[in-house]
């Protein structure tokens, strides 16, 4: 148990969490299905279980054989209501996460956002002519009903291990992950063996109707910046001093996996979607100034949206994309692919 001294108030929040989820399950509060396909990605823990990378997993593959949508809340963004990603759309507008989708993707799927799921969900299958939607972070979202959960548990803190708010890190209780039709240990170690995923599974014990796979972050082979003919080789990051910023729930991972490549890595943590200031721009520029001759400021994907409109950053900030590999993945991808022709 992570903060065991709130406890008490935990077992409050489990009674209301719980409530709530039967008066769904019972049909007294209603759900909204749609006869279009949907896939809904989530977790029950409070971020950093690798939602992005799944969900642009999941875009990109189903891009290739269907009109494909992906739905978001648009966390952190100024405005309010339903829009369209397109490339007059910034952070500030849609939020990162959608934004990060597109920087990459650009067309390839259509990126909606709205804060009320069944308003949006319906306006952008309509408008769009969509043979899927993708649901991103709506696992706990009842009021709409998708045909099939995708859950994701990080490998390093799984919901299995961890106790609901504020004692620990779930939105809800273990026993949510009953309605997933998937799960996804995320975030593994490359060299994962078959009996440590066997206990996995045996602590998931999943139910007769449930799969569960086994993903880890696959990083590109380079890091880029504003300038594409500027990208370097992942490598080559063992000849800079490195400046490591990120705002991402749980940077853990993405610090290691640049300390393989640099011996000099200075490291400053914000909050989860955190919003740059002029403030936060000053500090980056004095540690960066702290460093070596040869030096580079590195960030996540999603990070970068947010960053690269400060000039001060323009050339210096590199970011490293992700990708996830799953196991048994062509077996993962036809079920997918099966639910969504079959419906």
């Amino acid at each position: 148990m992570k903060r065991w001294y709130l406890y008490p108030f935990s077992l409050v929040y489990h009674f209301v969490t719980a409530l709530r989820n039967r008066m769904y399950d019972w049909g007294i509060f209603s759900s909204t299905k749609f006869k279009t396909p949907m896939i809904g990605v989530g977790n029950l823990s409070v971020g950093g279980s690798g939602k992005s990378p799944m969900v642009m997993y999941l875009a990109d593959y189903l891009a290739k054989n269907f009109r494909t949508g992906v739905l978001s809340r648009g966390y952190g963004r100024k405005t309010k209501g339903y829009g369209i990603v397109n490339y007059d759309s910034n952070f500030k507008m849609v939020g990162d996460e959608a934004m990060q989708l597109f920087e990459r993707f650009k067309n390839r799927f259509v990126i909606g956002v709205c804060e009320d799921r069944v308003f949006g969900a319906k306006k952008i299958i309509e408008d769009m002519d969509l043979d899927v939607l993708l649901l991103d972070d709506s696992y706990q979202h009842r009021r709409i009903k998708p045909g099939f959960n995708i859950l994701l548990t990080d490998y390093n803190d799984p919901y299995f291990k961890d106790f609901v708010l504020p004692a620990g890190n779930l939105r809800e209780s273990r026993r949510g992950a009953k309605r997933a039709d998937i799960i996804v240990v995320t975030k593994c170690p490359e060299n994962i063996t078959e009996e440590k995923k066997q206990f996995y599974i045996s602590r998931i014990k999943p139910r007769y109707y449930q799969k569960v796979f086994f993903s880890t972050i696959n990083y590109d082979e380079e890091i880029f910046c504003f300038d594409p003919k500027l990208k370097l080789p992942d490598n080559n990051m063992s000849y800079y001093d490195i400046l490591l910023i990120t705002g991402i729930a749980n940077p853990k991972t993405f610090v290691e996996e640049v300390k393989r490549y640099s011996s000099n890595v200075k490291h400053l943590r914000f909050k989860d979607h955190h919003s740059f200031t002029t403030e936060d721009i000053a500090l980056i520029k004095k540690e960066y100034e702290k460093l070596g001759e040869y030096k580079l400021i590195l960030t996540t994907e999603k990070d970068y949206v947010r960053l690269k409109g400060f000039d001060y950053l323009r050339e210096k900030l590199y970011y490293w994309p992700i990708n996830v590999e799953i196991d048994r993945e062509e077996e993962f991808n036809q079920i997918i692919q099966d639910y969504v022709r079959k419906n």
